[in-house]
Order: C-alpha cells, then sequence, then structure tokens
C-alpha cells in the first residue's frame, strides 16, 4: 500500500463505492452512495461541534466581480483560480459573476448591514458549500479537485483582536476534538508568512502525514485582522458610542477530510473506517440450520431493531445456510 498508495486509492473510491471519476469534466465527480454516508456523517460530528455557538446559514454561489476585486491581497491569491460566469441564456451580463472560489467577498458585505452596535457582536456563522477553483495542476479526486464538494467554512466578527485570538483558539479545540473523532493523526503549525490565507494576519493548519509519505492539509484557522473590515466597511458602535472596525476569523475544512480518513485508517485489505463515520456500524449474519430458521432470522430481526433504536447504523447481510441438521 505504502509503495502504491496513489494507485491503492484511486482503486479504494472505485471499489467502495465512494465516488465516481468519470463525469466528463476533469477535477469534478459523483458522489456514490456509500462514499455520500462518510462524507454525511463526517459532516454531521462538525455540525454538532458547531452548533454550540455557531448559526449555520447559506450564501449564494456566485459573486459579483465588484465585490471579489475590493479585496486585492485576497483576489490575487486566488485570481488564476476563478470560474467565471459571463453570460445568462444568450445575454451578456453587465456585470460578470464569479463561482465562489471562498466566501469572504459574498458574505462580508452582508456583515457589513447586519453589524451595527456593540449588541450585534460576536457574529458566528457557518456554511457548507461547493466551491470551485480551476486547479490546472495534476487533478486528484477528494484531494486536489475543480469542485470542491464539502467546504466547510466558518465566519466570526468580534469587537476586539483579543476575542479574535481567543475565536482562534476555539477553533483550534472544535477541530481538534473533530479529527480526534475521526482518529486521524495530525500537526497543528502556524503557516509561514508565504502560506498564509490571502488577506490573514496568520494562519494555523492541520496536516496529516499520508501512508505515501506526503502532508496534506486537512484543517485551515485564519486571524483576518481588520483587512476585509476595512474593505467592506464593517464596523460598530461600541458602548462609548464610537465607531469602530470589527475583527474577523474564519476557518475552513475540505473533502481533504475525507481523503484522509481513508488513507490513514485503510490498509492492504482495503477500506476500513473508523464507527463514527461507517455507514455500517454492525453487520448481522444469520447462520441458519434446517431447524429453527424462522426463530434465527426474528431474533436477527429484534437485535436489528434494538440496535437502531440506540442509534446504531445497522446492516443485515444475506444469511448462510448450514446443510448439517
Amino acid at each position: 500500500m505504502v509503495e502504491n498508495f496513489d494507485e491503492w486509492f484511486h482503486d479504494i473510491l472505485e471499489n467502495a463505492n465512494i465516488t465516481d471519476s468519470r463525469y466528463p469534466i476533469k477535477g469534478m465527480a459523483v458522489w456514490m452512495p456509500y462514499g455520500f454516508q462518510i462524507r454525511k456523517h463526517s459532516m454531521n460530528i462538525i455540525k454538532k461541534l458547531l452548533d454550540k455557538d455557531h448559526e449555520e446559514v447559506l450564501f449564494p454561489m456566485l459573486v459579483p466581480e465588484t465585490e471579489l476585486a475590493k479585496e486585492g491581497i485576497h483576489v490575487k491569491g486566488f485570481e488564476d483560480e476563478v470560474y467565471w460566469v459571463t453570460k445568462g441564456g444568450q445575454t451578456d451580463l453587465n456585470e460578470h459573476l464569479a463561482l465562489r472560489p471562498t466566501s469572504e467577498t459574498a458574505i462580508y458585505p452582508m456583515y457589513s448591514l447586519w453589524i451595527r452596535t456593540h449588541i450585534d457582536l460576536p457574529i458566528k456563522m457557518y456554511q457548507i458549500v461547493n466551491t470551485f477553483r480551476y486547479e490546472t495542476k495534476h487533478t486528484r479526486p477528494l484531494i486536489r479537485v475543480r469542485e470542491i464538494t464539502t467546504f466547510k467554512e466558518a465566519h466570526t466578527a468580534h469587537a476586539t483582536k483579543d476575542e479574535s485570538d481567543e475565536q482562534i483558539q476555539d477553533f483550534i479545540e472544535i477541530y481538534k476534538e473533530f479529527f480526534d473523532d475521526l482518529g486521524l493523526p495530525y500537526l497543528i503549525s502556524k503557516r509561514p508568512e508565504w502560506d498564509k490565507f490571502p488577506g490573514a494576519d496568520y494562519t494555523m493548519a492541520f496536516d496529516v502525514i499520508m501512508p505515501n509519505g506526503k502532508t496534506l492539509q486537512i484543517g485551515t484557522i485564519h486571524n483576518l485582522g481588520q483587512t476585509f473590515a476595512k474593505t467592506f466597511d464593517i464596523t460598530f458602535e461600541d458602548k462609548d458610542g464610537q465607531h469602530k472596525l470589527v475583527y474577523q476569523t474564519c476557518a475552513g475544512l475540505s473533502d481533504r477530510v475525507i481523503a484522509s480518513v481513508i488513507g490513514i485508517h485503510g490498509d492492504d485489505k482495503g477500506l476500513r473506517l473508523p464507527p463514527k463515520v461507517s455507514p455500517n456500524q454492525v453487520t448481522i449474519i444469520p447462520i441458519l440450520f434446517k431447524k429453527g430458521k424462522e426463530e434465527v432470522l426474528a431474533k436477527c430481526a429484534e437485535i436489528k431493531e434494538q440496535l437502531e433504536a440506540e442509534g446504531i447504523r445497522v446492516k443485515k447481510q444475506h444469511y448462510y445456510s448450514h446443510e448439517k441438521g
């Protein structure tokens, strides 16, 4: 597996019914039923962690070019990766619309409308959406794609820098609990200046080392300072009646989380999954003799019902017959 990990990974995605990469656009794949279940259970864990003090929202996919262009440093980090919508039907659009590469420039104009006074802070929201990046390098399912189909991004705004720094630590703890639940061994690092998120004051990242020895970044957390607040005029009136810029943070996860779960837990025998995200947590296999067949099946059905009542995902296999009486 270590020697031919790339081939192993590709075969697992296909043979385990996780994704199908034959969709006729490079870098975009179809989530198959078993893989979609893994995705769903993984996202349910992070949603449960975030729902404690964040609100889930859903912003539009299209971002006006004027909004995207406002934050020059941010745009420069994505300018070669943006997909543009230039027509509506046969009509040329007056303004080009970007398919979100990430959502800062979609969300923050709305924050500038919603935030008025210190009473409105902190604001903590997240969404799980599709994002698009024109990845020109060699694409790989779940790892290097043009459509990120599982993009969890959280965005917060605070009254003070100290509060934003505290939020970074909160995100780190949330991610640690999330990755611990997935059984992933991770490294946490502060990214060097050249590798931080465009427009951020600093970036914290979670990385795993895959079986082939390569590092895979599975989560990032960014302290944005007041960079976007200045650009999008996100201000609030404090207790003394003074108008101040907010401090912001954001944190992201992607399909790479699923890739790391598959790569870290799998082995030469195939796919292995931690119980919390496995579509099947218990498999019941009836072994039947000539006598007592109905009783065995009835007991298996009873056990299945009891386990499912406790929230355990159960699969009942086709039974095996034993010829001896």
